[in-house]
């Protein structure tokens, strides 16, 4: 539950893993619309598909660190420890079933270790432990589709943890274990620029997760915090507006993942204005809801935290249009949060 009423906790535990019970299968798939969040409770899951390929041709097995929906919701990216990130989409020649379109290889010489598509979808970068983030484009002028690497950004001194694609899609966000967050402006001709350096955590940087409406940009790092960042209103650099800790009600330890909610909603708001909240999770076990208050520059006050019942670091979450959160854990589990019955009737 988000908010503050321990009583009216609406929580779903799924996919427990090999001790974990399994579900029923349903005859019809469930579609994004079809949730409602006053029936939380009784939302399961079906597994639709399990898609194999990574580590094909090694002896041990590649971990998949991440997979990531383009922005129609019809193909696939999934990124490995095998060096390589594989698309994949539905094939009617193969009978409806999902196949590796694209297998995105020869680039990245260490794991792989998470995948961004632009708000277009037509690049997707791949963010690397050998300290290099990698643009590819598909080739339609080719005829079959292929894709192909357009540019390599490097920089960092190390492993590069993630890459995140601004709104606009004209700036692309890398962070990585040396503690730093840099920023790069696109160009004609897939040229990209430097503009930005941020230095100000004290541990490698987890994250980095853009406003879904600004030009705002948040970064979770191994030192505990949540950063804010935006552009100095000259325009000429990038400074940090605000930073989050145990004191502002955050997390004690490690912050992992953080996630915006993908639509605004006036329950939320100051002053009856719309607004979004941001989700992070932690190695303290917890969630922390955050509300954004767009009207002094993008502020955000904590909301609501609360533990996730994991046994172990929460290590992810995605907050879904139907409103409801996943979190995975440490645990082997996934488990979906949904806010107050009385919330989620306000839509």
């Amino acid at each position: 539950q988000f908010g503050h009423s321990p009583g009216r906790a609406m929580l779903s535990f799924l996919g427990r893993g090999s001790g974990g019970e399994e579900p029923e299968p349903s005859s019809q798939p469930m579609e994004t619309s079809d949730v409602s969040l006053a029936d939380a409770e009784r939302v399961t899951l079906r597994c639709e598909a399990v898609l194999e390929g990574h580590g094909a041709e090694e002896v041990s097995i590649a971990r998949v660190w991440h997979c990531a929906w383009d922005p129609t919701g019809k193909t696939l990216a999934t990124c490995s420890s095998d060096k390589t990130c594989r698309i994949w989409a539905k094939s009617a020649a193969a009978g409806n079933t999902w196949v590796t379109v694209a297998e995105l290889e020869g680039v990245h010489s260490r794991t792989v270790r998470q995948a961004a598509w632009s708000p277009c979808g037509r690049l997707l970068a791949t963010a690397s432990f050998d300290a290099s983030t990698a643009v590819w484009a598909q080739q339609p002028a080719s005829g079959s589709g292929e894709w192909e690497c357009v540019a390599v950004v490097e920089g960092h001194e190390n492993e590069v943890k993630s890459c995140a694609w601004s709104p606009s899609g004209s700036l692309l966000a890398t962070c990585g274990r040396d503690k730093s967050v840099w920023i790069w402006e696109v160009h004609p001709g897939h040229d990209f620029e430097c503009v930005a350096v941020l230095n100000g955590h004290t541990q490698d940087v987890k994250q980095v997760v853009w406003h879904p409406a600004e030009d705002a940009l948040v970064s979770v790092s191994y030192d505990d915090s949540i950063k804010v960042w935006t552009e100095d209103p000259g325009g000429d650099d990038w400074s940090c507006a605000q930073t989050l800790t145990k004191e502002e009600g955050g997390h004690v330890s490690t912050v992992w993942c953080a996630s915006f909610e993908p639509t605004p909603s006036k329950a939320n708001g100051f002053g009856g204005t719309h607004s979004r909240r941001l989700a992070t999770c932690s190695d303290d076990r917890t969630i922390a809801i955050w509300r954004v208050d767009d009207s002094r520059g993008l502020r955000l006050h904590i909301d609501a935290k609360f533990p996730c019942g994991h046994d172990r670091p929460a290590l992810s979450v995605s907050w879904g249009r139907c409103g409801l959160v996943a979190e995975g854990g440490g645990d082997d589990s996934v488990r979906l949060f949904a806010p107050p019955l009385e919330e989620a009737g306000r839509g």
